[in-house]
Parts: structure tokens; sequence; C-alpha cells
């Protein structure tokens, strides 16, 4: 799912491209994306665009008569920008704003519809579907420290929770664990004042490194390349490779659809965290430290 950076950018290019601009046409592939039907989406056509804000992790752009439209891209919805009245017949192709500069696509791959549009015929209507985390970049650290602790989570949990932080998600909280040398089932309210401190300079941190990182990339363009996995990052889809600090192999958590990355040596005290799955399938022969799992390594070598 697209996160703090992904949404950033994608905001700074539609920005450069649509900003001032009236949308010229809309045209829709799949009538299940449309998740409100009052006002009808094609009352937003021949109004200019005047504002685009991030909202979570859902891009909400700001039309004249203070009219909106939302878009969240759920997991596997990605923009694209094409040449004027630019036209796909492809099944990821969900919907096309047409402008007089370009036509932004909306795709999402897989045969899952998760994606979804909502518009509204005032901004306050955004509050419905805005999660409420906490923005951490305008945020004091007593607000921070005071909404992180208010319920007892795993930081994973509560790094990916869009109502406790907003903006952050699978990928991203990875990234910052590892960073603040944190394990991602250590619970919120045992976490001392230093692990705070250390958790919330590490979010805007990486935050703020992937961001410049993405824009860096784009050079101006639009970014088409948004992806949950990306070679700079040092602990999120690199199970078995070797932590970029400490050089142990990055381990994994496997919950449902998701899975948590972590260095054992530089996150848990060199203590392998229980793979669910895994864990139950080996029993006994399962490793509870990185010296075991180097012992298990070294006998099946020899």
């Amino acid at each position: 799912m697209p996160e703090y950076p992904d949404i950033t950018v994608y905001i700074e290019a539609l920005t450069a491209r649509v900003q001032d601009r009236p949308l010229c046409g809309v045209r829709i592939a799949s009538p299940f994306l449309i998740r409100t039907y009052k006002p009808p989406l094609d009352t937003l056509i021949g109004l200019r665009v005047v504002q685009l804000k991030r909202v979570g992790k859902r891009i909400a752009i700001g039309f004249e008569g203070d009219r909106w439209l939302v878009l969240h891209l759920m997991i596997a919805g990605r923009l694209h920008w094409k040449d004027a009245g630019a036209s796909s017949k492809a099944r990821s192709h969900l919907a096309a704003f047409d402008f007089e500069n370009g036509t932004l696509t909306l795709t999402e791959a897989g045969t899952k519809r998760q994606a979804a549009i909502h518009i509204f015929d005032a901004e306050e209507g955004i509050a419905a579907i805005d999660p409420g985390g906490l923005e951490v970049f305008s945020a004091t650290l007593g607000e921070f420290r005071a909404r992180l602790t208010a319920s007892n989570h795993t930081l994973k949990r509560a790094l990916t929770d869009p109502h406790i932080l907003s903006g952050v998600g699978n990928a991203f909280s990875d990234e910052i664990l590892l960073h603040a040398r944190l394990s991602p089932v250590a619970l919120t309210q045992k976490l001392d004042d230093a692990q705070i401190v250390r958790l919330f300079d590490s979010i805007k941190d990486r935050l703020t490194f992937f961001t410049d990182l993405l824009r860096a990339q784009c050079g101006g363009g639009f970014p088409e390349r948004v992806t949950a996995f990306r070679p700079e990052m040092a602990a999120h889809g690199k199970f078995k490779l070797p932590c970029p600090q400490c050089s142990t192999p990055i381990q994994r958590i496997v919950h449902a659809s998701n899975e948590s990355n972590y260095c054992p040596t530089c996150q848990t005290g060199g203590k392998l965290l229980a793979d669910r799955a895994l864990s139950r399938l080996l029993g006994k022969d399962w490793p509870k430290t990185v010296e075991e799992m180097k012992l298990r390594a070294s006998r099946q070598r020899e």
C-alpha cells in the first residue's frame, strides 16, 4: 500500500500538473470504485482544481466550490500520468480523469478491487473517512507519547494502525523499527522514555529519507514505480539478506497477508521471534536465538 513518502510525492507531482486546471472529463471502468453517490462524480467536470492534500494514506483533490474527490489506492492501486485523452483496455485500468494537459489514470493490479473514490460537497465530509491518526511531523514528543501509549499494542501494530499514526504502513514500519533498534513485538506501554524518543526520531528520519529519495528518483517526472519493495530498504523484503548494520540475516514473522521483517541482533537481543506457521511446523527444532540458527546452518552445510 502506498504510504507517506509515496502519497507525498504523488501529490507533489499532481499539484504541478493539475493545480488551477479544470477537470474536462471522467471515465470509470469499474462502477464499484465509486463509494459515494452524492454529489455525483460528473458534477466535478468543468471545475478547477484548487488544492491537493494527504489524508492518511489517501489523496484528496479539492475543486472550486468546496467539492472534493478522495482517492484511496489501498494495496495495489497506482496512479499514472498519460497524454491527454489516453485510453486503456487493460484489466487493471479502473478510471481516467481528463485534463487539458494530460490524463490521470488509476489502475489496480490483481483481481481484488479494493481501491476507492469518495466525493464530498464540503471539506468537512472528509472527516467521515479520515481514520484520525496522529501526524508525526506536526506533533510534539508529548503528543506522540500520549497517542502511542494510550493503548497497549505491539509496535508493529501501533505503527501500522491508521487510527494511531497517520501515513505509516507495513513496509516503512519495518524500516522505522530497524532504524530505532526496537522489536516489532515490543509493547507500547512497556517502552521507556529513551525508546520512545528513538522511535519518534526514527519515524521522521525514515519517512523523510524515503520521501527525498523518491523525489530524486522521479527527477520532476511522475512517480510511475511506486512499490513496497525498494533496493534502498534495509529490512522490508530483505528476508535472509544481511542486515546493513550488523550483517545478521534479516528474519521475518508472517501473519495473514503481511509480514514483519527484523534483525534479531539489532532489534531483539539475539532472539528469534516465533513465526506462527513455521515454528509450529518445526516444533522443538525451531531455533530460539541467532547462535542456534547459525549452528543449525553450519551443520546443514557439513
